[in-house]
């Protein structure tokens, strides 16, 4: 065979390989079809291919098992001559247009059956060979990618919901680029995409592989890194959209495997597809998102100008909020006193439980010093062993007075929106006058039902309380109280000290009486109670139990006389006559040597 025969031969070997193809050859088939070739041809032990990565510096050999050679270890010679050869390596070089693109390792070559310009005539072919089929797989994977870029970004925008887009992102990725592995940082408030390989980007975590996806959010910039001891290379590309970015995606290699800086460029288009369509989702959301918090906040005015009493607004509140915010806990925190707090009604349990406490006292502390809202994404930080860590807090404030807070809690740190906190603000301000105003009128009608001195009912609040009753129930007793020889208790100790043992009195009847029985003052010393649906022989018990309680407890000791009547359904007694019973019964225990008790059944 001639000097120039085994060039040809494999020349002709080459040009046969790219005659007959019939279907589309991957550059792996290719690199193994060359180096087998090259392996028979120059009766070669075996061949290794090594392919230049630019983005990583190194030489990636096609068979896996083998070691990378970096750029800087890699002979000196063969980076700049088309052959090089020593006494225990041959290599040759694939170059075009001084573009350097890989390198073949030919072990066990007879260096004595070949003449140097035969190699390099080799290697030249082989660099022909190698470039041709290079650049008709990128003409025809370029080709299949941006007609699936094509393809992706009609689906991305035809889409507005965020998850959809970042699925349809991630499993092309993966179909594409089953060697890699990636994933999204995306922001606290998408912890839902739980089926999405997700990373969360903090401003707060110091690792490496965070501190780069940070980068890469806030510069807008593709960042790269990679490691030697793992024979890895990360990227971090931004999903970048015409207004902001709305996350980095993460794509782990084994080096090598993202080839061309061309695919790299792809996924970088890719990715700003899916960063454009996020941004759009997203501005469909808030648009969407307003329009129902404007819904929301409309109809909750609308309900609250109807004049609701206190616990009504309390109640319509809470479910309000839990209908409307996915959240564990909804509490309102009333400043009753100084340095005391009153859970209102519409608070859920947890508010009323010792776990509260420290929620409650760290609340009010940050209340009363800033009167501003609180938007915690992990409350853990503060309060130590949290088990609520996401918080909104909005203060309630009436007339430039701070009146208390709304709360809301959740398990999950980082579990709240802006917008959503953004809601809870318009809510509670719409809230908190209606809250005032049916606060001050509750104040005003508990004062206009309730006796100032002794905190019984008023007589006209509890005639009327009497005269419903009579109309509702079957039966009631009626017991009239008045206190034995008030005036010389008055004039042996003063009228103070008679203040006092009044109210010491109406204590001792609210001590003995149910929820639904009704004690009032009746007028100056004189005290009732009304018991609705008691027959009379538990009202003169109770009637009883109140004069040995009075004689027992008050001091200084006074002893109190009671007149006891009823009435049950079918006798049409009016109020009147019950009055008149009680009060000649009254009559009857004081003339008949006081502290003791009498019934009246009918006038004589």
């Amino acid at each position: 065979m001639g000097e120039n025969s085994i060039v040809t031969e494999i020349k002709g070997l080459f040009y046969d390989f790219i005659s007959s193809l019939t279907k589309f050859k991957t550059m792996e088939n290719v690199c193994e079809w060359m180096v087998t070739t090259l392996s028979k041809q120059l009766n070669l032990t075996d061949s290794i291919l090594y392919r230049y990565e630019e983005y990583t510096k190194k030489f990636i050999p096609y068979v896996r098992e083998e070691k990378q050679i970096n750029f800087d270890s890699f002979p000196y010679n063969a980076l700049h001559n088309s052959v090089y050869i020593c006494e225990t390596e041959t290599f040759l070089t694939l170059k075009s247009h001084d573009v350097l693109y890989g390198a073949v390792k030919l072990n066990g070559l007879d260096k004595a059956s070949f003449s140097l310009e035969q190699l390099e005539n080799i290697a030249e072919e082989c660099s022909n060979f190698f470039y041709y089929n290079l650049n008709s797989n990128e003409v025809l994977n370029n080709g299949q990618k941006y007609e699936q870029l094509y393809r992706l970004t009609k689906k991305f925008h035809s889409t507005m919901k965020k998850n959809d887009v970042l699925v349809e992102l991630i499993s092309t990725l993966q179909k594409m680029f089953p060697f890699q592995m990636f994933y999204l940082f995306l922001s606290h408030d998408s912890n839902d995409l739980q089926n999405l390989p997700i990373k969360n980007l903090d401003y707060e975590d110091q690792s490496a592989d965070n501190i780069k996806a940070m980068e890469a959010y806030v510069t807008g910039d593709v960042q790269a890194e990679t490691s030697e001891l793992d024979n890895e290379t990360v990227l971090y590309i931004p999903l970048k959209g015409n207004q902001g970015i709305y996350g980095v995606l993460q794509v782990l290699t084994m080096s090598g495997i993202v080839e061309e800086n061309n695919n790299i460029d792809f996924i970088t288009l890719l990715a700003g597809a899916a960063g454009v369509a996020l941004e759009n989702a997203q501005l469909y959301e808030q648009s969407n998102r307003l329009v129902k918090d404007l819904q929301i906040i409309n109809e909750t005015s609308h309900e609250l100008n109807k004049n609701l009493r206190f616990n009504d607004i309390m109640a319509y509140m809470s479910k309000r909020i839990m209908e409307s915010i996915d959240c564990d806990e909804v509490g309102f925190i009333y400043f009753d006193k100084p340095e005391t707090n009153k859970i209102l009604s519409g608070s859920t349990e947890f508010f009323y439980s010792s776990l509260a406490e420290k929620y409650i006292k760290y609340f009010r502390k940050e209340m009363e010093k800033h009167s501003e809202e609180l938007f915690i994404g992990d409350i853990s930080t503060v309060i130590q062993d949290a088990a609520m860590r996401s918080v909104m807090a909005v203060p309630m404030i009436y007339n430039h007075t701070l009146k208390g807070y709304a709360v809301i809690l959740s398990k999950e740190p980082y579990h709240f929106s802006l917008e959503l906190f953004k809601l809870v603000q318009s809510l509670v301000h719409h809230s908190t006058l209606a809250l005032s105003n049916s606060l001050l009128r509750e104040e005003l009608e508990t004062l206009v039902k309730t006796d100032y001195l002794t905190k019984l009912t008023s007589r006209n609040y509890f005639n009327e309380k009497i005269v419903q009753s009579m109309n509702e129930d079957r039966q009631g007793t009626f017991i009239l109280i008045d206190i034995d020889d008030f005036k010389k208790v008055n004039d042996t100790h003063g009228h103070q000290i008679g203040d006092e043992v009044l109210i010491q009195v109406a204590n001792i009847i609210k001590n003995n009486i149910r929820e639904r029985d009704i004690g009032a003052r009746w007028g100056g010393e004189e005290l009732a109670i009304y018991l609705p649906q008691v027959e009379p022989k538990a009202g003169i018990q109770i009637a009883k139990r109140v004069v040995q309680k009075v004689r027992e407890l008050t001091n200084p000791t006074v002893t109190i006389s009671c007149g006891v009547t009823y009435w049950t359904a079918g006798k049409n007694d009016t109020f009147q006559y019950l009055f008149s019973l009680a009060d000649k019964a009254l009559y009857e225990a004081k003339h008949n040597g006081k502290n003791q008790v009498i019934i009246k059944e009918e006038l004589e």
